[in-house]
Formats: structure tokens, sequence, C-alpha cells
């Protein structure tokens, strides 16, 4: 009988093990072999970074070089990243000029379209009420999001925009992926203003 290799190193023999079938195969517990191990085991238990997050969290420490809070965003279309932006309210004198709303609106301007259907925002922290709100105008398919922010955040703590039903757009939304980096990023900026 033919062996194929499995997830995890799991041998199968390709007969379902639901007892559907009679005889010793039925009855038989799958063998498990070791898996080679490339990594540590700490290596293991993390995913990588994708590149539009990595990119996020380069723009969020261009933000905290220029003494803005270390937010960076991207907004990605077929792979593609067609807009960025990091925090800058200090810098524009403008309490709008958040990462979501700069890779919104440089997105938007490079896409010639207020509507970015088909895209993705990467942002390290949590969306406030007002960038949800852009999210959801701007009809952003999926955002991802690094630390949550029990704080300030609106999509998994605090107002929760895209749960309410006048909400006109409602993104998948992903979190926790590059939370460790941005929330070290974050703690750095604040530690060193006290």
């Amino acid at each position: 009988m033919m062996m194929a290799r499995g997830w995890f190193g799991l041998k199968s023999s390709g007969i379902p093990e639901s007892g559907a079938h009679s005889g010793a195969s039925a009855n038989r517990q799958p063998e498990l072999r070791p898996c080679h191990r490339t990594a540590s085991a700490e290596a293991m238990t993390r995913w990588p970074i994708p590149p539009p997050m990595a990119r996020a969290l380069e723009l969020a420490r261009q933000a905290a070089e220029a003494g803005e809070v270390p937010i960076g965003a991207v907004v990605v279309r077929d792979g593609v990243i067609v807009g960025e932006g990091h925090n800058r309210p200090r810098t524009d004198h403008d309490p709008t000029a958040h990462a979501e709303v700069q890779a919104i609106r440089a997105a938007a301007k490079a896409l010639g379209n207020e509507r970015l259907e088909h895209c993705e925002l990467y942002v390290t922290l949590e969306p406030c009420a007002m960038c949800a709100g852009a999210i959801a105008h701007a009809r952003i398919v999926r955002l991802y999001y690094a630390a949550p922010d029990p704080k300030g955040g609106a999509v998994e703590h605090g107002a929760r925009v895209f749960d309410h039903p006048q909400c006109l757009h409602r993104p998948e939304v992903y979190s926790g992926m590059g939370e460790a980096e941005a929330a070290d990023l974050l703690r750095a900026f604040f530690r060193a203003r006290r």
C-alpha cells in the first residue's frame, strides 16, 4: 500500500479513519514521524511579518524620529503598495494627519479613485474612530493592524465602528501581526518623553 506524507510528517494511507471502511485500517492509529527542525522553537512560534506590515513598522520608526507618535500605515492593491504614510499631526499642524488617513489619501490619489475597493490597509496600531470611518468610506476590503489600542482604538475597543448598523462598509479585520514590534516602538517613544 502506498503511503503519502501529510501535514507535520503524518503518514497517511489515503483511507479515511472514520470507521467507514472495514478491516484493520479502521482501527489503525496514524504514525507520527518527527519533522526536521530548521529553526529554533522560538522562531517556530511566530509567523514572519509580511512585507506590507514590515514597511508600516519602518514608517512608524520614521514618525518617531520626526517626533510624532510612531504609527505607520500602507495601502496595498494586488500585492503592491499604492499608498503609505505615518503620523504627521504635529508636523503638518493637522489633527487629521493620522497614518491611516495619510496612506488612504496617497492611495486614492495614486489610483485616481476615492473608492479603494480591492485594497488592504496595514497599520501598526488599532485605528481610532476617525480612521475607522475613513477606512469604511474608502471601502478598504481588509484591515490588518499590529497592536491593540484599548484607550483610543475604535475597531476592537471603544466605539467599535464596524459593528454599528449605520456603518457603510465593514472590512475584514485581522489583528496581532507585528504586535510586539509595534508595542515596543510605542512604549519606547512614550518612555523617552516622561
